[in-house]
């Protein structure tokens, strides 16, 4: 039986090395090599065990794709902007910009987009990887890395999310294992996650998948009903010291898992 062939850029995005889109971008700019050649016609598809590599010019471009860390409040949509509400992405300008973490960055060597003024440049193309809804706050990723977004949210990504969620109502010991491993949402079984008390009205939730409002949906199958509920941790990177409404970049020497 032969081999089957992939086409080069759904291989390269498997592999982890680009987006689909950003993988015909770099195959019609030439800057991508199969097994030590240069491949530049779309739709070429290749053995799934060939050997890729990126051009330096590649790579620069790579390095300069903006990651922003947004703590957004309650109020805001994180995408698509809804009547009477404003998208987070709005929230993005130099005036918002987090200071003190650009001048801690610069005092311990870092370097990078962290250094950087924004420009337009990094707006262009710069869309969440893991959404909050309107009612909820905290960490909010916007970039423009298909690699970061694919870690994030890809179909088979299993990077933890925290949260801090306020609650009210009872959740006896056999509630919260239910809230732990056991419920259903959609007709499909919900991952295990890691969930434990904090103090007496907070709960911490930290969960391996992003179904649609899936905390709070969690906490009415429990008959819980949520009050605040705030994203702190995508992965590595932590949200911090970040104030409301104030944005920094992820710099060179952060990474989400």
């Amino acid at each position: 039986m032969s081999e089957e062939l992939l086409r080069l850029s759904k291989l390269m995005a498997q592999r982890g090395l680009c987006s689909r889109r950003e993988a015909d971008v770099y195959i019609e700019q030439g800057l991508v090599r199969v097994d030590g050649v240069v491949i530049s016609q779309l739709g070429t598809r290749v053995s799934p065990t060939v050997s890729i590599s990126l051009d330096a010019r590649a790579q620069r471009q790579q390095q300069a794709l903006a990651t922003i860390l947004l703590n957004k409040p309650i109020g805001y949509v994180s995408a698509q902007p809804e009547p009477g509400y404003l998208p987070a992405i709005t929230l993005i300008t130099q005036a918002n910009r987090f200071d003190n973490f650009r001048a801690a960055s610069k005092s311990s060597g870092s370097s990078g987009s962290s250094g950087q003024r924004l420009k337009p440049e990094h707006l262009r193309g710069l869309a969440v990887a893991g959404r909050l809804d309107i009612d909820s706050q905290g960490l909010l990723l916007f970039t423009q890395d298909g690699r970061i977004a694919r870690r994030v949210i890809g179909e088979n990504s299993g990077l933890e999310k925290e949260y801090i969620v306020r609650v009210t109502g009872s959740l006896p010991d056999e509630k919260l294992r239910l809230l732990q491993h056991g419920l259903h949402l959609d007709g499909k079984a919900l991952k295990p996650a890691r969930i434990e008390w904090i103090n007496e009205d907070q709960l911490r939730f930290v969960l391996r998948e992003g179904r649609k409002r899936q905390i709070r949906r969690m906490c009415e199958l429990v008959g819980l009903e949520i009050i605040g509920l705030k994203r702190v941790r995508i992965g590595r990177i932590r949200l911090g010291n970040l104030p409301e409404g104030k944005w920094r970049f992820l710099t060179p020497g952060e990474s989400v898992d």
